[in-house]
């Protein structure tokens, strides 16, 4: 199942956007082999493997790429394999005998795709770093958050996720879109510096058109209009508005009852303290599920802010399978949908050798090799 199935990808395994990046192309049916340390936790605090959801769908195998087994095992995968990623700092894998020009003598069609923090090159290249020092190099931080306060950390999202994996993904698809023209593959370079600031585009082009100011909670979708905002119920929870448009600012204000703000002032800055102090004082009088009860089926652009425990048991997100259990454990659906080549959850996470036997075997290697690389590494 799944619109990717039939390609094979090799994944060196590494935390945060590869192995997100690893999910998404296996819950679309890509056939992946992640090739990972022997007896070695991602996470490094002693989670079991069950629960590290990232991993989930494909197989992992351990593999000791230190030794000439190991690396000879993944050339060999290379000849059969669409697309190899992983995550290491600048020339670990050339320094590992399995940089880009060794694998593509194997597969010429190869696509070899990196992914770090600050890119194959420039002055910090080689330096340490997290999601936070990527999306603050990259302006997105401090864009962020209230400005009478520090920048808030944010989760990994932006940066590990979002400018890191989901855009590792989209290079390996379209750098194996092309080699099925070109028969030849590529290095795709993928930074989440890079993928960061690419998704600050439209705010550049707000800047650069003088509709945006470079003030973090200034401007219309950073928490500075009180119609793009969260406030607090009576109970201590939240709801979340996204009235941007002025039809539907005329159906939250007709909603909620108030008379005292004319629409025509949604976009006068001057008049949002106000209106805010407005909003606030009114949300304050009901529980967030009473609210959610009178907003039903509105076009005010209205939620309730969810926790994590609350999101899958939404009406809405009950209805459309958002959240799946597999393994007992509650989960994220994938994502996207497709109309005839569904994706699924392959299976659960796995811990390193489990089937390994099968897996190689499906990737064309004989009983004689794959006993030799399990010798090799004294695997069970």
């Amino acid at each position: 199942m799944g619109p990717l199935k039939g390609f094979k990808i090799i994944e060196i395994a590494g935390i945060g956007p590869t192995q997100f990046c690893g999910m998404l192309l296996a819950d679309m049916g890509a056939e992946i082999i992640r090739i990972d340390r022997p007896n070695v936790s991602d996470l490094g605090i002693g989670m079991p493997e069950k629960y590290n959801l990232m991993n989930r769908s494909r197989p992992t195998v351990g593999v000791d790429l230190k030794t000439t087994h190991g690396v000879d095992l993944v050339l060999r995968l290379c000849e059969q394999a669409d697309a190899i990623f992983e995550g290491f700092r600048p020339g670990v894998m050339e320094r590992l005998g399995l940089g880009p020009a060794v694998c593509a003598a194997r597969n010429k069609r190869l696509v070899f795709a990196r992914m770090t923090g600050w890119g194959q090159d420039g002055p910090l290249a080689t330096t340490a770093g997290h999601d936070t020092n990527y999306i603050a190099l990259a302006g997105v931080l401090a864009s962020m958050g209230d400005s009478d306060r520090a920048p808030p950390i944010p989760l990994n999202l932006i940066g590990d996720f979002g400018g890191g994996g989901a855009y590792l993904a989209i290079g390996i698809l379209a750098a194996m879109l092309e080699a099925s023209k070109s028969g030849e593959g590529q290095v795709v370079d993928a930074a989440m510096v890079d993928g960061a600031a690419s998704m600050m585009t439209m705010f550049h082009g707000m800047i650069a058109a003088g509709l945006w100011k470079d003030e973090r909670q200034s401007n219309l979708l950073d928490g500075a209009a009180p119609f793009v905002k969260t406030y607090a119920t009576s109970d201590g929870k939240y709801v979340a508005l996204c009235t941007v448009e002025k039809r539907f600012y005329q159906v939250l204000l007709q909603t909620l009852a108030i008379d005292s703000i004319d629409p025509v002032d949604q976009y006068d800055e001057a008049k949002w303290p106000q209106h805010e102090a407005i909003f606030r004082q009114i949300f304050a009088t009901k529980t967030r599920d009473q609210w959610s009860k009178v907003f039903a089926g509105t076009d005010a652009c209205f939620a309730p802010v969810l926790s994590m425990t609350e999101a899958p048991k939404h009406p809405h997100n009950e209805a459309r399978k958002t959240f799946v259990e597999i393994d007992n454990v509650i989960q994220p659906a994938p994502a996207p949908r497709f109309s005839r080549t569904e994706s699924s959850v392959g299976s659960a996470p796995s811990d390193p050798g489990d089937g390994a036997q099968r897996v190689l075997s499906k990737w064309g290697l004989s009983d004689i090799e794959i006993a030799s690389f399990r010798q090799a590494h004294s695997e069970p």
